[in-house]
């Protein structure tokens, strides 16, 4: 008999994953949506020997015949990673590690999050697009050729935007497109895309103010604000275009699907979804017990933020709990009912996690950050990418002191109680041990603490 909250284990050793595996594409074909032959170079010039090839579930079906060309064509062992451990626009480099790969190569749609390990090279799809359809929406959009304008887009759709550009520019001389940009000197990529040897997201180029944001650069004229731009998005709506329009929630935003071949405005309210979040804030605020779900171990920097959210959930009063359980799911969150509120470490793309299924919150390191953090507060500016709040980073703010934050409570604005953020912050770290007796203060000597994350008096209640 299952349980409520976790499925049969035969049910998982029975699954079938339907994938139709397509062995009569031509090699031309191939050649042209896979870049067989770049990819051979980038092997042969490092003389790497085992290389992982990381597809996306769409995109299964090609991969046996992808990997017999490479073997076929380079000296490498190639192994084919089908379902990745977190989110498929993730380098998954621990998957990789595991077949002991000396590189990489990343096809289809990417967040572009900077990853440390391996070398990888990144195989954009060469998606179809009627460069014409989406001129013409353009002008619809936007009638006033005067207007400053980003143009945007889908990785997948980056071959077509020069294409857009010619068309476009002799009538708008205020038009500016993003390049897609890789951090790091061990990223490779064929076609249109750089590699970026800082970490910088806003510097200063050519009286021109460079921004570099999601691995997207595109520059502003000297003396402008992004505020001052509209947003113009070449791609199909999802996580990509919902990111940005979260990031720069003040820009108008616009955009042009290639599939339905339909440029529309898009009426998203950010103010409503902003709201949305907030209220997970004051969640956030109210929760004792935190669980920090691990969703990421390719992004670069992410054991930092980990450390950090602990020492601020700490700082706060409350107590954290660290989890790594792969693709996030709706029963296994459930399992853990001691749990008030989870803080997510993600991708930018996969951070903004709907959680209005789940039966506790899911939110973001910014949103624990503006709930544990007293000096950072809520505002316009809105944080998706976690390596933004480490020491050095856009976006760093440090922890408020304990002594000027003192025992000052506040109301919650969810159920009207008064609340304090220095409950646990003055007691010594707790040892891993599932049960120890420590000082507590003055008035109460002595305390119990539990491996389920509740502090119990000496006559604690029943904790079921």
């Amino acid at each position: 008999m299952a349980d409520a909250f976790s499925s049969s284990s035969e049910t998982v050793i029975q699954r079938v994953v339907d994938v139709t595996v397509r062995t009569n594409t031509p090699v031309e074909k191939l050649e042209e949506l896979y870049q067989i032959k770049k990819t051979c170079d980038f092997i042969c010039e490092h003389q790497f020997k085992k290389v992982a090839l990381q597809f996306p579930d769409e995109l299964l079906g090609d991969s046996v015949a992808v990997s017999e060309e490479i073997q076929k064509n380079s000296d490498a062992t190639p192994f084919i990673l089908g379902d990745t451990s977190y989110g498929s626009c993730c380098v998954d480099e621990v998957a990789a590690e595991h077949v002991g790969a000396e590189c990489i190569v990343h096809y289809g749609s990417t967040c572009l999050s900077p990853s440390k390990r391996l070398p990888m090279m990144y195989v954009f799809e060469k998606r179809p697009v009627d460069v014409e359809k989406c001129a013409s929406s353009f002008r619809e959009l936007y009638p006033d050729t005067q207007s400053h304008i980003i143009i945007l887009n889908d990785v997948n759709y980056s071959h077509a935007i020069n294409d857009l550009l010619s068309l476009l520019s002799p009538e708008y001389s205020n038009l500016v497109a993003s390049e897609l940009v890789v951090e790091g000197e061990q990223c490779y990529s064929h076609g249109r895309i750089k590699i970026q040897t800082n970490d910088s997201c806003l510097s200063e180029q050519d009286n021109k103010q460079v921004i570099y944001e999601f691995g997207r650069q595109f520059s502003l004229k000297t003396g402008s604000s992004i505020t001052d731009y509209s947003m113009f998005y070449v791609g199909q709506e999802g996580a990509t275009l919902r990111n940005f329009m979260m990031t720069w929630n003040r820009c108008s935003f616009c955009s042009f699907d290639p599939v339905t071949m339909k440029g529309r405005i898009e009426s998203i309210s950010i103010n409503r979804v902003l709201m949305k979040r907030y209220y997970a804030i004051e969640r956030a605020k109210d929760a004792n017990v935190v669980g920090i779900l691990v969703g990421t171990l390719g992004v670069a920097d992410y054991l930092a933020i980990i450390q950090q959210l602990k020492d601020t959930i700490r700082r706060a009063g409350k107590k954290s709990y660290m989890f790594a359980m792969g693709k996030l799911n709706v029963p296994k969150l459930a399992n853990f009912l001691e749990i008030d509120i989870f803080v997510l470490i993600a991708c930018p793309e996969n951070s903004l996690l709907d959680s209005s299924e789940f039966y506790k919150p899911v939110v973001t390191p910014f949103e624990m950050e503006v709930a544990c953090n007293k000096n950072r507060e809520w505002s316009e500016e809105y944080v998706t990418d976690f390596r933004h709040l480490l020491p050095g980073g856009l976006n760093h703010v440090p922890l408020a002191d304990q002594q000027e934050d003192g025992d000052e409570p506040d109301v919650s604005l969810i159920t009207g109680a008064l609340r304090s953020h220095n409950l646990l912050s003055s007691e010594p770290e707790q040892s891993s041990f599932s049960s120890s007796v420590v000082l507590r203060n003055q008035t109460m000597t002595v305390a119990n603490t539990n491996s389920a994350g509740r502090t119990q008096s000496e006559n604690p209640a029943p904790f079921i």
